[in-house]
């Protein structure tokens, strides 16, 4: 059924949920996930800070950060016996969603398995969806996962 698995990360909740459900969803087909964490480097930077304090600060915390974030996932897969490795994406403005398709079809996933918020109205549209983005671009499925704190809307 499905061999290679993608998984981006945000370390939100939804994104935790994702996790789980990719290591289900693996388990039951043996196959390989790979999380993905792009790192838009645009959030952590107001573009007035000097580039010293950029490269010898900013940027090395949000690496350790997203590494972190990364190695948490890891931790969860490798503990429910899934085969599991990650990629860390920096990217400066990008739209995230384009770089998960382009990661996920990169790699070779059969699927992508992520978390949605569920935005409606004006806070998705002033928050755009990544999710909705994804499954509206990917050559392959996308199963969108829910966190529990939104499953009752």
């Amino acid at each position: 059924m499905y061999t290679n698995i993608l998984v981006p990360v945000d370390g939100s909740p939804t994104s935790d949920c994702a996790v789980a459900e990719a290591a289900k969803l693996a388990a039951i087909c043996s196959a390989h996930v790979r999380l993905l964490h792009v790192l838009d480097m645009a959030a952590y930077s107001s573009g007035f800070e000097q580039a010293e304090v950029y490269i010898s600060q900013i940027r090395p915390l949000a690496l350790t950060a997203a590494e972190d974030l990364l190695a948490r996932g890891r931790t969860t897969l490798e503990a429910a016996k899934v085969a599991v490795d990650t990629e860390l994406r920096e990217s400066i403005g990008g739209r995230v969603a384009t770089i998960i398709v382009e990661r996920a079809t990169a790699w070779g996933a059969d699927v992508i398995v992520m978390g949605t918020h569920g935005r409606r109205g004006l806070e998705r549209l002033m928050m755009g969806s990544d999710a909705e983005l994804v499954a509206r671009t990917s050559p392959m499925p996308v199963l969108l996962v829910k966190s529990t704190e939104h499953s009752s809307v």
